[in-house]
């Protein structure tokens, strides 16, 4: 039996706070360890203070299917360097006692928990300060289990849907996520694109339109221009995820002693365009 300890709902409060303001939230997502652990602490701050409302936290996975060539890079370095699923647990911890509001989401894979035990592993993320996840290879056909300790927990479990998802399969979808719905914005996996699709503009208006009110849609997977953001966000999105744009920028660290500020001015800039 879990020892259920009632949550605030940081995600809730920062969707309600944005919505006020105008705003659409900006998710930033980085891999845990990378580069490596102590830049990873000051790259989350780096973040928040740049403006991004919510922080995804990638848990170094070795066969990352939805992530594209870029985060794969960045969590097999991670890995390489000895980055475990523990110390992705101490980050947020950490981080959660410099910034007590903003949310932090963990991104991985189902396996780091199945290999934990669900219940052990939600259970010390959700006590770190960890606010929900995102497993991309979370099927809702064997979530029940996942779903269930979720919600005992206080936990958003988010799910992910696809521009070729049928409309049936979205509805079932809704129905067991939490916290918000995760909208690809393209098909393939992660990674950044010149160009987004006319099809995923509509896609986001018709989520949007049939989601109701408690649960944000949020884009993700290939948005890295301000026209990517402001496009979104004009057709309706709640939030906007980046994670290759991001790794990218991280990616320079070695030889580029302004990494950081590199990072804030370019989260500034697309924070700027989540205003409607």
């Amino acid at each position: 039996m879990i020892a259920i300890k009632k949550m605030e709902d940081r995600i809730g409060t920062k969707f309600s706070e944005l919505r006020e303001r105008r705003q659409a939230a900006l998710i930033c997502y980085m891999v845990a360890g990378f580069p490596d652990l102590k830049a990873s602490a000051s790259i989350i701050e780096t973040l928040v203070n740049a403006g991004a409302d919510m922080i995804e936290i990638g848990i170094p996975f070795s066969d990352p299917i939805a992530d594209g060539p870029i985060i794969q890079e960045a969590s097999h370095h991670a890995l390489t360097h000895g980055v475990r699923p523990q110390q992705c647990i101490s980050l947020a911890r950490a981080t959660r006692r410099i910034f007590p509001d903003i949310p932090l989401i963990f991104m991985t894979y189902s396996n780091i928990l199945y290999r934990a035990g669900f219940e052990s592993f939600m259970s010390r993320a959700r006590d770190s300060g960890i606010d929900g996840f995102i497993l991309p290879d979370m099927s809702i056909e064997e979530s029940e289990e996942y779903t269930r300790i979720s919600h005992e927990l206080g936990l958003a479990s988010i799910f992910i849907v696809s521009p070729n998802t049928e409309d049936n399969r979205v509805r079932r979808i809704m129905k067991v996520s939490s916290g918000f719905l995760y909208a690809v914005s393209v098909y393939g996996v992660t990674g950044v694109r010149n160009m987004l699709y006319d099809r995923s503009i509509k896609r986001i208006v018709e989520l949007r339109k049939n989601s109701n009110s408690s649960l944000p849609v949020a884009v993700g997977f290939g948005v890295q221009k301000l026209d990517h953001v402001s496009m979104m966000v004009a057709a309706g999105a709640d939030a906007i995820i980046m994670g290759s744009a991001l790794i990218n920028i991280m990616k320079t660290s070695e030889h580029n002693p302004n990494m950081l500020k590199d990072l804030y001015d370019f989260v500034r800039r697309m924070k700027n365009a989540c205003r409607y």
